[in-house]
């Protein structure tokens, strides 16, 4: 009991290791496994194996500017990164749901970070398409989990709110 009140769940930040982890070692095979823009089928019309290098946020956001937004968006995903500890950290023990949606959306954008600064991009890899008309934008294990967690979050938030108003029946 001790523990869980100095350390909350920051248990939990195992999972975001691992995110980090997959991560990355999928952007070092597919950073050498392709060339860039170069496409892999895995499903035709579907999906398909690709690289390519994001200077942007999300869907690119700001890729075309002079370089500045590697710096802007390293330090924003670093703050970022700082509260979900954070956060983690304060959460009781039976807010786990809430804890997994923060790690992974930790160990995304933590992974997201790495590339961002080390590299002046984002590695991505995975490409979903419908029939080569339609392309979702290129993205990553990272943002993968990014999605996931915020997913959870929502619905964290909404089971949370649930709760709330039937205490209050």
């Amino acid at each position: 009991m001790l523990n869980q009140k100095r350390f909350g769940r920051l248990a939990w930040l195992w999972l975001s290791v691992a995110v980090l982890l997959l991560d990355q070692l999928s952007k070092v095979y597919f950073e050498g496994a392709l060339t860039l823009h170069q496409q892999i089928t895995v499903i035709p019309d579907y999906f398909s194996w690709t690289l390519a290098y994001n200077t942007g946020a999300a869907f690119s956001f700001l890729a075309d500017a002079a370089g500045w937004q590697r710096w802007f968006f390293a330090a924003i995903a670093l703050v970022v990164s700082m509260v979900l500890v954070v956060w983690l950290k304060r959460l009781k023990a039976h807010e786990t749901w809430l804890a997994v949606a923060l790690a992974l959306v930790l160990g995304g954008a933590i992974g997201n970070l790495f590339d961002r600064v080390a590299y002046g991009h984002v590695i991505d890899f995975i490409l979903v398409h419908w029939q080569n008309r339609w392309y979702f934008p290129a993205f990553n294990l990272a943002d993968s989990a990014i999605t996931l967690g915020a997913i959870l979050l929502a619905l964290d938030m909404f089971k949370t709110q649930k709760s709330a108003e039937l205490s209050h029946d």
